[in-house]
């Protein structure tokens, strides 16, 4: 598979986050193992946001082993490192003692103590999923992973001027997944993700539907409802013809922020292409398909 997205978040807002992806993943090793094969993969991630543009630039790299257990369940084990690189125009901020009671004088130093403006560590993440096949018809699955596994430090200040720990905190993530064929016309796809950083967490849950418009699963219609706890409804519309699926998701913030962006949550667009190359099969777990 190869995909690429783009999401603005809060639109509704002065300057929103703007954030656009690139990404791929592939089967190795799947015509030399009987019961397992091998899965690489790699991202490219831009992220700017604020009136400082805050970028964020970050590459990564994956390697995941897939055993399978049983005829009907599956393991699969992952490892991922990258790179990350941030920067910030500190020229773009104004500064309580640059006003001078009548506008911010640029001309004024701002007198904060930055050492830095661009900013770069190694990133290491790692992951385990468990899927259970027990009929052409149904597919579950569910994992677990941890990121920043080294810690990596991340700070503009100096070390010696910097206040509190600086380094990134863990993140952990699980989630539950599974697709139900409920005949000819219909899969459903239920989801639950989960995950906590530093004391913050998030919970977003909700359902996918695909719907055979062509009969036989070349045109597909697909659509979907979520909610992100404590913040917003997401709803989400694509369509698939072949190989290639386009969606697009609008989030409506259902929080106290909506007074501050007018409800407008954020907009997603994104675009998949599948496909397989080479003489071999390629190995998977028994997904439903039309």
């Amino acid at each position: 598979r190869v995909g690429a997205s783009y999401r603005n978040q809060w639109w509704g807002l002065p300057v929103p986050y703007k954030t656009i992806s690139v990404w791929g993943d592939v089967q190795l090793l799947r015509d030399k193992t009987e019961n397992g094969w091998l899965g690489v993969g790699g991202v490219l991630l831009s992220d700017k946001a604020g009136d400082g543009n805050l970028r964020s630039t970050k590459a990564y790299a994956s390697v995941a082993w897939h055993q399978e257990l049983s005829p009907v369940s599956l393991l699969s084990a992952g490892f991922n490192v990258g790179y990350a690189a941030k920067s910030v125009d500190f020229l773009r901020f104004k500064w309580e003692n640059q006003w001078n009671g009548k506008f911010f004088d640029a001309n004024v130093q701002s007198g904060e103590s930055f050492a830095y403006s661009q900013i770069g560590y190694l990133d290491l993440q790692m992951g385990l999923n468990y899927a259970w096949f027990p009929s052409d018809d149904f597919y579950f699955n569910m994992g677990v992973s941890a990121m920043h596994l080294n810690r990596p430090k991340e700070s503009f200040f100096d070390e010696s001027s910097a206040v509190g720990d600086v380094r990134v905190p863990m993140r952990y993530t699980g989630f539950l997944n599974a697709s139900y064929k409920l005949n000819d016309q219909w899969i459903l796809n239920p989801n639950l993700y989960y995950s906590y950083q530093a004391g913050s967490n998030e919970w977003v849950a909700g359902a996918l539907a695909q719907y055979n418009l062509s009969g036989d699963g070349e045109k597909q219609l697909l659509g979907g409802l979520y909610y992100r706890g404590s913040d917003a409804f997401i709803g989400m519309v694509g369509l698939q013809w072949s190989d290639i699926r386009l969606t697009f998701s609008y989030d409506a913030t259902t929080s106290q922020l909506r007074n501050y962006n007018n409800g407008n949550g954020a907009i997603e667009f994104s675009l998949i292409k599948f496909g397989t190359f080479g003489s071999a099969t390629p190995r998977q777990a028994r997904c439903p398909t039309f």
